[in-house]
């Protein structure tokens, strides 16, 4: 039987394939190519988390990553007509995957011995990494150097797992804490138009 953890992990592949897969069919990319994207997003952030811990990224170990990105294809091959009409739904999938992927990054840094601050960038690159890759393949902006909050509803997610281990939470309750968080901090700050500061930089004057 999988863990919990394994169980979230598949969620949030899931869910981080899929919005990968909707995207790039807005782009107009093949069967194929839209997969390599799904894929990319799914596994991103988790095989950099893995590379920096040292340890073999999991779907090298384990094939359910790529039947997950396949299930998530033909999802969005069957229901593709329906899913235009769904920008809240595919918004709530990324959160989602955002919020799963997070708290699994922490986990998974924690389990291994490192501090507090490596387990909450780990969490940050498990869960905004593949969107990085996702945005940089089909030749988007990525969300985390726009104004929207992204990457820090990672790192406030993080926190809340941190304290809640410190305190000596059931890892249950750890992820439960800073799923929820992130997901919180990522739809509020979109609800109500919070955002960071723009760096303005200043124009050079012929």
């Amino acid at each position: 039987m999988p863990t919990f953890v394994q169980i979230l992990d598949f969620i949030g592949t899931f869910a981080f394939a899929v919005s990968g897969i909707r995207l790039a069919s807005a782009k107009r990319f093949d069967w194929f190519g839209a997969f390599v994207c799904g894929f990319a997003v799914a596994v991103g952030g988790g095989t950099i988390r893995d590379v920096l811990l040292d340890v073999t990224p999991a779907w090298m170990t384990d094939p359910i990553y790529l039947l997950c990105t396949g299930l998530a294809l033909v999802w969005v091959i069957l229901f593709g007509k329906h899913l235009i009409h769904m920008n809240n739904t595919l918004f709530t999938f990324d959160a989602i995957g955002l919020a799963l992927f997070t708290v699994v990054g922490c986990g998974k840094a924690l389990a291994l011995g490192h501090p507090w601050w490596v387990a909450i960038i780990m969490g940050s690159i498990t869960g905004a990494a593949g969107g990085v890759i996702r945005d940089v393949l089909i030749n988007e902006t990525p969300l985390i150097f726009r104004k929207e909050i992204y990457a820090l509803a990672c790192v406030a997610g993080g926190t809340m797992y941190w304290i809640c281990w410190k305190f000596g939470a059931e890892s249950f309750v750890c992820q439960v804490v800073g799923g929820v968080v992130v997901f919180v901090t990522r739809v509020i700050s979109v609800k109500y138009n919070i955002c960071l500061p723009i760096l303005n930089g200043h124009e050079e004057k012929d």
